[in-house]
């Protein structure tokens, strides 16, 4: 069976539509009928309900896309299998947050290549929303993450919590941040939230960005205040051009680690799990 029929078959469950599985996966909408209609010639049945308020899975398309996820997370860890590089037992593929990966990858990687000696790594800094699409489809083995999309397919555990913290160029307290000079930060949904919340007179800052490596880049040439990681916040306050803004809380985000469900008694990736938390507070 061709993955790409799998792969159309899990995408239009989640759209429910031909159109934009077809706009997705840039293919036509033939070709996506065509892929759904070789898929249930080879499992001999209907799969797709199609009428004018959308598309449907039928009973035994509801009882095939469990089999479905199964399959193309089988055959993405078989093709990566193959792919070992020479004198490695293993290949384990990681996903990290962009923002941690930016402060604690040197450390985190040094301590698996101690603690692992006889595997090799790839590590791919990403979002949230995409390791987890990674995870299901088994591109990655493991990864760590702020934002956790739930499935049925995929493990979540709390590893403890990162700390960001108001540094400014000018200004040492709250009140005197100037929210025209502020660089409001969304690194996940949550936090973001939090941020307006214990913030609201800076949510309107003309420019916002997604990571704190961005803050950090933005504040280093433009001066003015914003939200980094606390390890960051440090670093730069030490290196004397900028300071803590004394008043403004604490915002704290939970990370999580996160693994296919069929890993999840695994003692590599509990052994993976343990040494990542060893770097956050419970």
């Amino acid at each position: 069976m061709q993955i790409e029929l799998l792969d159309t078959f899990l995408d239009l469950v989640e759209t429910r539509s031909f159109h934009r599985t077809a706009e997705r996966l840039r293919i036509t909408q033939s070709t996506v009928s065509a892929r759904v209609t070789a898929l249930e010639q080879a499992v001999g049945s209907r799969l797709f309900d199609r009428s004018r308020a959308g598309t449907d899975l039928t009973p035994e398309g509801k009882r095939f896309e469990p089999h479905a996820r199964a399959l193309r997370h089988e055959w993405n860890e078989a093709r990566r299998r193959i792919q070992i590089p020479l004198g490695a037992a293993h290949l384990l593929r990681l996903g990290i947050q962009n923002d941690l990966a930016a402060v604690y990858l040197g450390d985190w990687v040094a301590e698996f290549r101690q603690a692992l000696p006889e595997m090799s790594f790839y590590i791919e800094p990403d979002y949230s929303n995409q390791m987890c699409a990674d995870l299901l489809t088994g591109i990655l083995d493991f990864a760590v993450m702020f934002s956790p999309n739930p499935h049925p397919d995929l493990h979540f555990e709390s590893v403890g919590d990162v700390t960001d913290r108001m540094i400014s160029t000018e200004a040492g307290r709250i009140a005197e941040v100037a929210a025209d000079r502020f660089v409001f930060a969304h690194f996940s949904p949550a936090f973001e939230e939090m941020h307006r919340q214990t913030t609201p007179e800076l949510a309107a800052s003309p420019v916002s960005v997604g990571q704190s490596g961005s803050v950090v880049s933005l504040l280093l040439a433009m001066g003015g205040s914003g939200y980094v990681l606390e390890k960051t916040a440090n670093e730069l306050v030490s290196g004397g051009r900028f300071q803590l803004v004394e008043d403004a809380a604490p915002l704290r985000q939970p990370v999580y680690a996160a693994i296919h469900i069929r890993h999840r008694t695994q003692a590599l990736h509990r052994k993976l799990t343990q040494l990542v938390g060893r770097h956050f507070p419970g």
